[in-house]
């Protein structure tokens, strides 16, 4: 799934309904928490189908300022179909907590209480704060069976069914009362439906396909493989297997050459501001991949802890799985640029310049200096000569020789950049 924008399932009177969820992310200083939704209304709909149609055609609601907004809602239908850990059943919460308080059933009551306590704080509803907030005890269904064994612990659970029975109705009927379901086009539902359709039978026919592969001989396997491959070139199937595990946690590793070093760190976006990993400033770097991720396992503090989804990324750095691959366009190349610079714009690598200007100028924002946005504005012979080199066009005037001034303009950039570098 990507980004932090998560598709939740909520089990209300009325029904089950579909919707999103965005987690805590971060916009400068500023933390956040959202449902779709617009004013004070929670946006629920009885299809999955009709959640598509909607995202794909509204930008007036409570999450199109998410930095995953827009990638959200290009996703294929059957994208959005959220999974078992994200549907909550808030009508069968009574029916739990008068059950045995066993693993399984603590589980669910621990999901469910953390998203109605989620849509109280989000959506202020009193109800629902007042609940946790007079009975924080409930809480202990977090703590495992271990909350619940002797005595004392079988009187907790029953405090906590008290509290349940007396309130539980207060809590489910504010949440059922701001749960409203937009009008969507329907075509465009539709439209989603058979897309729903299509890539339930694209699983079918890859399983079949599967079967068959293992029980026809060696000729036979390769044959059945070319029918596999027609169905991977299925354009929804191909469009998910190129989402990796950064792509869906929104942070990419990134590898800097530099002059003395080749160094890895980390980076995203929220919003339109980058933030590394480091703090006040200061780019934490390695030597190698393996050297981050060693570093990634431990717990530091860093502003790139505070994104929602670092904690994916500390998991599979503790449990071994973590791969930290850079993609090319995460690759920047620093030495020999000045030198091209000073001989001329023809001799400058247009694509390493263009993500040298990039990398300085996210690491300067990281840092709140607007000194690289003034070395390189075009009123600077620097700027104007990068702007040319990355833009060239015969309406604009060619910079002129030497280029002396603006090389050693450019030095200056990359000494900037490397002081803020940290290496661990």
């Amino acid at each position: 799934m990507a980004g932090d924008i998560i598709p939740i399932e909520l089990g209300l009177t009325a029904g089950d309904f579909s919707t999103l969820w965005a987690p805590e992310w971060r916009e400068g200083d500023d933390e956040w928490e959202a449902f779709l939704g617009h004013e004070e209304d929670l946006y629920g709909f009885s299809s999955v189908a009709e959640l598509a149609a909607f995202v794909r055609s509204d930008d007036d609601n409570d999450l199109v300022d998410h930095p995953s907004w827009k990638v959200v809602s290009a996703l294929a239908a059957h994208e959005l179909e959220p999974d078992d850990l994200h549907r909550f059943d808030l009508v069968a919460v009574p029916e739990l907590v008068a059950s045995d308080p066993e693993a399984d059933v603590l589980a669910e009551l621990q999901a469910t209480f953390d998203i109605v306590s989620s849509i109280g704080d989000v959506c202020e509803l009193r109800p629902v704060t007042s609940f946790f907030g007079s009975n924080p005890f409930v809480g202990a269904v977090g703590g495992g069976v271990e909350n619940f064994l002797g005595r004392e612990g079988g009187e907790l659970w029953d405090r906590i069914g008290a509290a349940v029975a007396k309130h539980w109705d207060d809590v489910l009927d504010a949440v059922d009362s701001i749960v409203t379901s937009p009008a969507v086009d329907s075509a465009a539902v539709a439209v989603a439906e058979a897309e729903i359709t299509a890539a339930a039978e694209n699983a079918v026919d890859a399983d079949d396909v599967t079967d068959d592969i293992d029980s026809d001989s060696d000729d036979d396997e390769d044959e059945d493989e070319d029918d596999s491959a027609e169905v991977d070139r299925d354009p929804i199937a191909a469009a998910a297997a190129e989402e990796t595990f950064w792509t869906t946690v929104g942070i990419d590793p990134i590898r800097i050459i530099t002059s003395d070093d080749t160094l890895y760190t980390l980076r995203c976006y929220l919003g339109d501001k980058p933030v590394f990993l480091g703090r006040g400033g200061a780019i934490s770097v390695f030597g190698s991949e393996r050297s981050l991720a060693r570093y990634l396992a431990d717990d530091h503090d860093h502003d790139l802890a505070q994104v929602s989804t670092y904690s994916d990324v500390q998991t599979a750095a503790i449990d071994g799985s973590l791969d930290i691959t850079v993609t090319d366009d995460n690759v920047y190349v620093l030495p020999g640029l000045a030198d091209d610079l000073a001989e001329g714009p023809t001799a400058v690598d247009v694509d390493q310049l263009d993500l040298a200007v990039e990398l300085f100028t996210d690491a300067a924002d990281f840092a709140g200096d607007d000194s690289v946005d003034e070395a390189l504005a075009t009123s600077t012979p620097l700027g104007w000569y990068v702007s040319y080199t990355l833009e060239p066009s015969p309406d604009r005037l060619a910079p002129s020789a030497p280029f002396d001034v603006e090389a050693e303009a450019w030095r200056a950039l990359e000494r900037e950049f490397e002081s803020r570098l940290r290496k661990k």
